[in-house]
């Protein structure tokens, strides 16, 4: 038998997949936000040195 009932490690590996699928999705839906937003970060600490 490849597992065992019960086993753990098999839901946590799905439940990290579900995570890493969700993050990579609102990054695709919130691409051009993210975008403007680390381009004004980089830009406010352009302007400290």
């Amino acid at each position: 038998m490849w597992f065992k009932i019960g086993n753990k490690s098999g839901m946590e590996l799905v439940q990290v997949a579900i995570l890493v699928a969700i993050a990579v999705a609102l990054g695709l839906i919130f691409k051009t936000q993210i975008t403007d937003f680390v381009n004004r970060t980089f830009e406010g600490l352009k302007s400290f040195s």
